[in-house]
């Protein structure tokens, strides 16, 4: 099949596409290139719409290949790829949230977006090049689309900004943002940073607007040169005449129901005035409409009346469903060392968002190994977030963690993570656990809080304690017009036009999360939105102050002991033994952990004080380096014509010669020792073969 290359060069890189060459099933796809590493991007739509959904079925996949960093799979017994990891999950969200908003959300056809990762050459992450070719398949294709989408990262690393920068620039960065968007908007935002001020970070997102429109600019210039012609897709015409009496109807009473201080139970309230609408349209008649496809038909008009109920109140004259001003927080508490037994808890309450946060400190063997394609390391630092269906009033099964789970936790761990004390100052493994017991806005910002209340119960010598707000926005016909909402819940989240998260400390931000339900957000927008964001951030930290000021002093009595002990390398082996035959009766005898880094670093961890004492006076014994004049009480192992042979320490021997037994001329060794007796030596000298020499004469302590 003959194919087209393009190429263009964006952040200092080039990518190139070839299209038309792979995948020609599908309705379009497109090979991407940076550096060494490729993804091929693929997008297929349905020919039939998909029975029984009022949403728009759009699935994006981001498929990780192992084979791409030339790596196997290291367990023994399975070696294909299994569910997608944590970071492939995140890949996939993050490209879903920028393409779904150029949707028409009218569309009922399956939509798949399938990227797969085929080459990786550790530098060029397949994120963004992902992103782009996906943006790219769909803009060539004939799905209908408003796109294309363009994207860059970038990273302010030593005061200088840095598009498209490698895995090692971005560790070194004081933020880095990915920005995703059209022409002159922004649609979507995912950061992580050093605690770096607004105004860096928005430097950062306004800098990154020329490359994107230039990727866009190149997109369309490939449209038109090779695209298909867009399917057209017949809607269903809307029912007038049900429209006309369900607004009638919905005129006096939708507002009573949705403005109202008591939140909690709105959806309660909309499934009444549902039924009530269906029994008033029921009794109207001659609308020849079956009672199943009719309860559907009025979802679909509540929804837009609640939308353009909200939007008209919001923007005209500033009010909220709840009665709140446009920047003001819901009521907060702040609560620690709620659980008695746990090394560290806390629970954050903003309205009727509740989230628990317990933290569990372990020994340094207790990291998380990740083994991706992209990066093998350990991880110290573990946030994990549970949204069981009770939190918000429904019943459902209890399985593993899904996308939204995974999603949320990674932002919440994020916002923290640059927080926590480095390893060599706080050798401890952390794991958090939010515990989502209440929802209704934002649990992702409240795990923030509830964890950095946690930990700073824990004893956790954190940088500081973070916080984080989700904002809304409410847009007018012009993109100009426009209302900013602080701390979004209910219908300001489901029928507002952004949801931004921003957590940070009183220094600057440390995370960040955007996505749109609009075309995108001017960078003026962002601007008034992110002041907002500071200021509620830090009411937020004031409220959470009252709670506890700074971490506890002390670690639980509950947690772990570690002790850290440095030995020469050399010594390492034995503290091991023959195929561990050592360190395991160490381990055995005082019931600690051990784990001992190749520099000769050695962590020992136990439930209390004198196992690990009993521990470290063992080591200290295993690797002491014997030095001449030092006197020790050893035991006499093997007797020789010449001499006796004794273990003065733990597998370390030394000489005590004929001549140095006693002071005076000595005939036979065993008339003055024997095998298993206790004597006192001194150590006369270590020869060059590091053999030690031991005397008797004035051995005494």
């Amino acid at each position: 099949m003959e194919s087209k290359k393009y190429s263009l060069e964006i952040g200092g890189k080039e990518l190139k596409v070839e299209i038309g060459g792979l995948a020609g099933r599908a309705n379009s796809s497109v090979l991407a290139q940076m550096g060494d590493t490729v993804v091929l991007a693929t997008c297929v739509m349905a020919k039939n719409t998909k029975e029984g959904v009022n949403y728009l079925p759009l699935s994006v996949d981001y498929e990780e290949r192992l084979y791409a960093a030339g790596k196997i799979k290291g367990s023994r017994f399975i070696k294909r790829e299994g569910r997608p990891s944590d970071e492939a999950i995140l890949t996939g969200r993050l490209i879903d949230r920028s393409i779904r908003p150029l949707f028409d959300q009218r569309i009922r056809n399956s939509i798949q977006i399938v990227i797969t990762v085929l080459s990786f050459d550790g530098k060029n992450d397949p994120d963004t090049l992902s992103l782009i070719a996906a943006s790219l398949s769909l803009t060539i294709s004939d799905i209908p689309w408003a796109g294309p989408v363009g994207c860059i990262r970038v990273s302010r690393v030593e005061n200088s900004l840095v598009f498209n920068p490698d895995y090692q620039e971005r560790e070194t960065s004081e933020f880095n943002v990915l920005v995703a968007g059209t022409e002159n908007r922004v649609n979507m935002l995912e950061a992580r940073s050093q605690e770096a001020s607004e105004e860096k970070v928005l430097e950062g997102i306004e800098a990154a607007q020329p490359h994107i429109k230039k990727s866009i600019d190149w997109q369309k210039k490939i449209q038109k040169e090779i695209g298909k012609e867009k399917i057209s897709l017949n809607f269903p015409e809307a029912n007038q005449k049900l429209i006309s009496l369900a607004k009638e109807f919905l005129q006096k009473k939708l507002e009573e129901v949705v403005y109202n201080q008591d939140q909690v139970h709105l959806g309660g309230r909309l499934d009444s005035l549902k039924e009530e609408l269906l029994k008033h349209l029921e009794k109207a008649g001659e609308l020849g409409i079956e009672k199943d496809h009719l309860a559907k038909e009025i979802e679909e008009i509540l929804e837009k009346e609640i939308d353009n109920l909200l939007h008209k109140n919001v923007l005209e004259s500033e009010k909220r469903p709840d009665g709140r001003k446009l920047d003001e927080v819901r009521p907060l508490n702040c609560q620690v060392a709620l659980l008695p037994r746990t090394h560290g808890s806390g629970l954050f309450l903003r309205g009727a968002t509740q989230a628990l946060a317990i933290v569990t400190l372990g020994s340094p063997g207790m990291v998380q190994l990740l083994d991706t394609m992209e990066y093998d390391k350990e991880k110290h630092f573990i946030l994990h977030y549970n949204f069981p269906p009770f939190c918000v009033g429904e019943t459902g099964f209890l399985r593993g963690p899904g996308r939204r789970e995974i999603g949320h936790g990674a932002l919440a761990e994020k916002a923290v993570e640059s927080l926590i004390p480095e390893k060599d100052g706080f050798p401890y493994t952390i794991r958090v656990v939010s515990e989502i017991l209440s929802s209704n806005g934002s649990s992702s910002m409240a795990s923030v809080s509830a964890t950095s209340l946690a930990l700073m119960d824990a004893g956790v010598p954190m940088k500081g304690p973070a916080a984080g707000i989700a904002l809304g926005l409410v847009l007018g016909k012009d993109i100009n017009e426009y209302k900013i909402l602080t701390d979004i819940q209910g219908p300001e989240d489901h029928h507002g036009d952004m949801d931004l998260k921003i957590a940070g400390t009183k220094n600057g931000i440390t995370a960040m999360q955007m996505d749109v339900k609009v075309e995108g957000l001017t960078v003026n927008i962002l601007k008034d939105a992110f002041a907002r964001a500071k200021k509620a951030r830090l009411e937020i930290l004031a409220e959470m102050e009252k709670a506890i000021a700074e971490p506890r002093k002390e670690l639980s009595q509950y947690a772990p002991v570690i002790i850290t002990l440095q030995i020469n390398p050399d010594k390492i082996r034995d503290v091991i033994g023959p195929g561990g035959k050592v360190i395991n009766r160490i381990i055995a005898e005082t019931g600690v952990d051990i784990d001992i880094e190749d520099s000769g670093l050695v962590f020992i961890t136990s439930p209390n004080k004198e196992a690990n004492e009993k521990a470290v006076a063992w080591i200290q014994n295993l690797t002491h380096e014997v030095q001449p004049g030092e006197v020790f009480q050893g035991r006499v192992t093997r007797i020789l014509n010449f001499g006796a042979m004794v273990e003065i320490l733990p597998g370390q021997e030394g000489l005590i010669h004929i001549s140095e037994l006693a002071p005076y001329h000595v005939q036979k060794v065993s008339d003055i020792v024997k095998i298993g007796d206790l004597v006192p030596v001194k150590v006369k000298n270590i020869d060059d073969m590091g053999r030690i020499n031991l005397t008797m004469n004035n051995a005494k302590k």
